[in-house]
């Protein structure tokens, strides 16, 4: 099997499994608990927290663990609205995770008594923010922002540092996705200009259900899950020591492996798109070119992200026919793969609706090898022609 899967969940890493496993089995007892087995487990924690935050730019108090990204995310809208609603106003893209989309139209709805005016700004053809359009928007008086660091469908590095400035400038607090970006792009909340942050332990090889929330000390936070005032208060709970273990464990080696992965991810995926562009002429690359820049100089298109529509087809046909090749790949979101609905990152970007049905998402990450990505682009036309797409190969 060839594995393109990477945005939706990473295979499990070894490394991570092995420093779980003590916290799994000897290491067991609460670590809110004063005996010597709970001081134990708190020691383990204390030393997650600390690898989390090294990675994160932040002090270990400001990691707030949760289970997984979408829990940060709402975490991140929800604890801020809760604790500091001045104007009750939010603004996002029109192209984040459903976990940010949802939650900020849940304010919308009045999911904190009354509503809340949500914003969400629209985006380029490559799935960038428009900055002048999100400026127009925030006001002293917004309650937060959140813009994602990088897209999971299309692979869209957005400026968040420039984001960030924007938000500065009125002193509106920035929320930033990171789920996908870890061992790829930077995640520390200085670089960013971020003021909370958002990663998942599954997308890097790390256990699934497992994530963090960053949040600088200055941000007001109220907590969403109530109860025994474990971390700080702002999520109750018995904590998960191995799954903390597991996250900075899996944070700290995508970052220890990104200045030499990063590079080999771009290089691979650049083929691979070449590729696939080239056996199949009538595919069309979604997000950025792969050599498209930011303002600041930097990559636009995440290093281990392709993705693409083939008009004429469903994209899940084109997907089942990879399968039936050894290939598994996703067509966008996979929180949305049960959905009839059409992606709504690629109708912001002014895709039709029977466009943005036809995507078909290629990620890359640590195990992938150039064979296989040899492997894809010579097996995806059978795939496309079997789908029913002769009318996109070449003649």
């Amino acid at each position: 099997m060839i594995y393109l899967d990477h945005a939706a969940t990473a295979p499990p890493s070894r490394t991570v499994l092995e420093a779980q496993w003590p916290y799994l089995t000897q290491v067991f007892a609460n670590p809110s608990s004063a005996h010597g087995p709970g001081r134990a487990a708190r020691a383990g924690l204390d030393a997650a927290l600390a690898e989390i935050a090294g990675v994160l730019g932040c002090r270990p108090g400001e990691v707030v663990l949760t289970s997984g990204g979408t829990e940060a995310d709402d975490l991140a809208l929800l604890g801020v609205a809760a604790a500091a609603p001045r104007g009750r106003h939010v603004v996002t893209t029109a192209v984040e995770h459903p976990a940010v989309l949802e939650t900020a139209r849940a304010l919308g709805a009045g999911a904190l008594g009354e509503p809340f005016r949500v914003d969400e700004v629209g985006v380029d053809r490559d799935g960038v923010v428009d900055l002048a359009a999100l400026a127009a928007v925030l006001t002293p008086a917004t309650t937060v922002c959140s813009v994602m660091l990088a897209n999971n469908e299309v692979g869209a590095v957005q400026p968040v540092r420039e984001v960030a400035a924007l938000c500065r400038a009125v002193g509106v607090p920035l929320h930033v996705d990171a789920v996908q970006a870890p061992g790829q792009l930077g995640v520390r909340l200085d670089d960013l200009g971020a003021d909370l942050l958002s990663v998942s332990a599954h997308k890097l090889g790390g256990p699934r259900g497992a994530g963090a929330l960053a949040v600088r000390g200055a941000v007001p936070l109220a907590p969403v899950i109530h109860g025994g005032g474990q971390q700080r208060g702002r999520r109750s709970g018995t904590v998960d020591v191995p799954a903390a273990v597991g996250t900075a464990t899996a944070l700290r080696l995508a970052e220890e492996g990104r200045a030499a992965g990063a590079p080999r991810l771009a290089a691979l995926r650049d083929r691979l798109v070449a590729g696939v562009l080239d056996a199949v002429p009538g595919a069309v690359l979604t997000g950025p070119a792969v050599d498209a820049r930011l303002a600041d100089g930097s990559p636009a298109r995440l290093p281990g992200h392709a993705s693409f529509v083939f008009p004429g087809l469903g994209g899940e046909a084109v997907l089942l026919e990879l399968e039936e090749r050894g290939v598994v790949c996703s067509s966008g979101s996979a929180c949305a793969a049960d959905s009839d609905d059409a992606s709504h990152v690629l109708l912001a970007m002014g895709l039709g609706d029977d466009a943005a049905r036809t995507a078909v998402r290629l990620t890359l990450g640590p195990t992938t090898t150039p064979e296989e990505v040899e492997d894809v682009v010579r097996v995806l036309p059978e795939a496309v022609a079997a789908a029913g797409g002769a009318a996109l190969l070449p003649a």
